[in-house]
């Protein structure tokens, strides 16, 4: 498939950022044409659950516009944000892959978003014809899980404002426009990602701003790419992240 027959089945591909409308070229490019009728597109908005853990995973989402983040409930009852996506996945590929029959994770929109969904019937019959298209889903996959899992053991042994540290630098690496990273959530949304308490929170933001290392607009934190190198630098004392 290509950038032509992408653009004339998604309209707003002209519209998005450049580099995902490239991956999304990319994740299609060898697709048969009688995919795209099986394309469904479905405007999100911001705050909004689309895939639960546990239910039947029938349905493959592709994320076209906008940011989503997967969340585990299942920690003594604490919401624990482990994972924020700005890439184009298959969402509920992991769960083909490995021959799941319910999603194994709960995603919620942090914007508004715009979704494209094809049945799991079709994802998969398309998979099962299509070596490259199936390799590529694999590495994706393979890709996330390793990420997860390196994240996961960095967080074991960071502790306070060191997590906060390391997830404002990945924020910056992934989210950053211009140079400039904005967060706009509130103090229990980054208590959430880091699983730190708020007051952990609140205490760390305090600590960076009064270093230089990040600057306080109302509720928004804003972080250039100067403090982001010096955020780096905090990090790399406790990690070896290649700087």
């Amino acid at each position: 498939m290509d950038s032509k027959s992408v653009n004339s089945v998604l309209p707003f591909a002209r519209a998005i950022d450049s580099s995902r409308r490239d991956q999304f070229e990319e994740y299609f490019r060898t697709a048969p044409l009688w995919i795209l009728d099986a394309f469904q597109v479905e405007e999100l908005e911001k705050g909004v659950t689309f895939v639960r853990e546990n239910d039947p995973a029938d349905t493959i989402f592709f994320v076209a516009k906008g940011l989503i983040k997967a969340t585990d409930y299942r920690i003594f009852g604490v919401s624990y944000d482990f994972m924020t996506f700005n890439r184009v996945h298959a969402f509920g590929g992991m769960e083909f892959i490995m021959d799941l029959d319910v999603y194994r994770t709960t995603l919620r929109t942090v914007t508004k978003c715009t979704v494209v969904k094809i049945p799991r019937a079709k994802f998969e019959k398309w998979m099962y014809s299509d070596i490259k298209a199936l390799k590529h889903e694999s590495k994706l996959v393979g890709e996330y899980l390793l990420e997860e899992s390196r994240n996961n053991r960095l967080f074991l042994f960071m502790q306070g404002s060191d997590r906060l540290a390391l997830l404002l630098v990945e924020r910056h690496e992934r989210h950053s426009k211009n140079g400039v990273l904005r967060v706009t959530e509130g103090r229990q949304g980054l208590a959430d990602e880091t699983g730190l308490c708020v007051k952990s929170i609140t205490r760390a933001v305090k600590k960076f701003g009064d270093d230089g290392l990040l600057t306080k607009e109302g509720n928004r934190i804003i972080i250039d790419r100067e403090q982001y190198e010096e955020l780096k630098k905090v990090v790399s004392l406790k990690i070896d992240r290649g700087i």
